[in-house]
């Protein structure tokens, strides 16, 4: 149980660092670096994002659900 709590806090922590990266990538030579990442391709990266925070959710509902069954709830 005490893992999971670990791997949601440190990927609540890692949420704004994925953000910032895929940010970054995804510029398009607006801050000074070219980018060749468009198209669908773009819209993908730009959903990694979402993907991981919904990753971290399902982990902490997995928590949740776990610790209820250990105690006889479901």
């Amino acid at each position: 149980m005490m893992q999971g709590f670990i791997t949601v806090i440190v990927g609540v922590s890692l949420i704004p660092t994925v953000a910032d990266t895929i940010a970054s990538v995804s510029d398009n030579g607006t801050a000074g670096f070219p980018g060749n990442v468009t198209g669908s391709a773009l819209s993908i990266l730009e959903l990694t994002t979402l993907f991981f925070a919904l990753g971290i959710m399902v982990a902490g509902i997995g928590i949740a659900v776990g610790g209820l069954a250990d105690i006889g709830l479901i």
